[in-house]
């Protein structure tokens, strides 16, 4: 190769050696050239503006700046950004399109952990794992079995997904095996794609009428805040169960808790709205709701499945190749 192209690093200092091993690293460096010692986090540095005067590729991951209008006058050279991370938004400004830059993310790869989160909190709340173990660990005794027989276990339970995004599509198809009735909502799912992902397409009113357990992966925008509020989860059957893995902003708190607090459904939230919530928060006090701290995304490991896809895209993009996973300025309004 006669010439490589420049790439920068911007991101949090600690994520280049999470994101790469050294077999990453030493493909990078088969491809493209780059200061591994520099990792930007602010472009108005004079170490930034020496190295994006000369960058024609931007990776970047969480805690990378914006690139913006300031940021394109000081990259003249730039003509591709590979996030090696999930959404875009708040990072790339709608002038990189303008610009005829090219934009990659690895929201792929991030929802593949979201997803394995999911449906691990599916299979656990059909089995009704929460409350047995709050039970068991409140009594300090095993706690007698259910009554009601019917209520536990996972065989043909209605499993309702709200949004065929990645992560949805990703939990529908990790669901296939398993005996359960499937549901999803997504004004922009054909029924026919509906029926391929092994599941029934229906509206939001009959998705929460019929779904046992409730899964929200529709993203955050205008259109989807507080979707799920107060008539949603009235329609819900008694001892369902809402997850949220997506964003706080699409389910109305203030209307779940009106339900959680009469015991009628449970909720497992791994976002929530704000994020975190105050440390006075009733949801903190409630027996049927499980709070965990933004875990579902990619972490540990994981992030290392990031890295090597946006290795990949660099690669394709040296060869003058299609990204896999390029974002389009078209996209922008209805992805997460």
């Amino acid at each position: 190769m006669v010439s490589r192209p420049r790439t920068v690093l911007a991101m949090q200092p600690t994520l280049p050696d999470q994101l790469f091993d050294q077999a990453s690293w030493d493909r990078l460096a088969d491809v493209v050239q780059f200061d591994r010692d520099v990792v930007l986090t602010d472009y108005g540095t004079a170490e930034a503006k020496a190295a994006l005067a000369e960058a024609e590729i931007l990776l970047t991951c969480w805690g990378a700046p914006a690139v913006d209008t300031a940021a394109l006058d000081i990259a003249p050279r730039l003509k591709a950004i590979v996030h090696a991370a999930g959404s875009i938004k708040g990072l790339v400004e709608p002038p990189c399109w303008e610009r005829g830059i090219v934009v990659s993310s690895g929201a792929d790869m991030n929802a593949v952990p979201v997803a394995e989160y999911t449906v691990s909190m599916i299979l656990l709340a059909g089995k009704r794992v929460f409350a047995a173990a709050y039970a068991y660990h409140r009594a300090g005794a095993r706690p007698a079995k259910p009554t009601k027989e019917l209520v536990t276990g996972n065989f043909r339970r209605t499993v309702g997904i709200v949004g065929a995004s990645r992560v949805g599509r990703r939990v529908l198809e990790l669901l296939a095996p398993f005996d359960l009735t499937l549901l999803v909502y997504d004004p922009y799912l054909d029924p026919a794609d509906a029926r391929a992902l092994g599941a029934e397409s229906v509206s939001l009113a009959e998705l929460c009428a019929r779904s046992e357990i409730l899964s929200l992966h529709a993203p955050n925008i205008p259109a989807t805040r507080h979707m799920i509020g107060a008539a949603e989860l009235a329609a819900l059957p008694d001892g369902a169960t809402v997850i949220n893995t997506a964003r706080g902003a699409i389910l109305d708190h203030d209307a779940l808790l009106d339900e959680l607090r009469d015991g009628r459904i449970s909720a497992i939230l791994d976002v929530t709205e704000p994020e975190p919530l105050p440390a006075d928060s009733p949801f903190y006090d409630l027996s049927n709701v499980l709070i965990t701290p933004h875990v579902a995304g990619a972490l540990g490991v994981e992030i290392r499945r990031l890295g090597e896809s946006a290795v990949q895209e660099v690669e394709r993009y040296v060869r003058g190749e299609p990204l896999r996973h390029e974002i389009h300025a078209a996209d922008v309004p209805i992805i997460a």
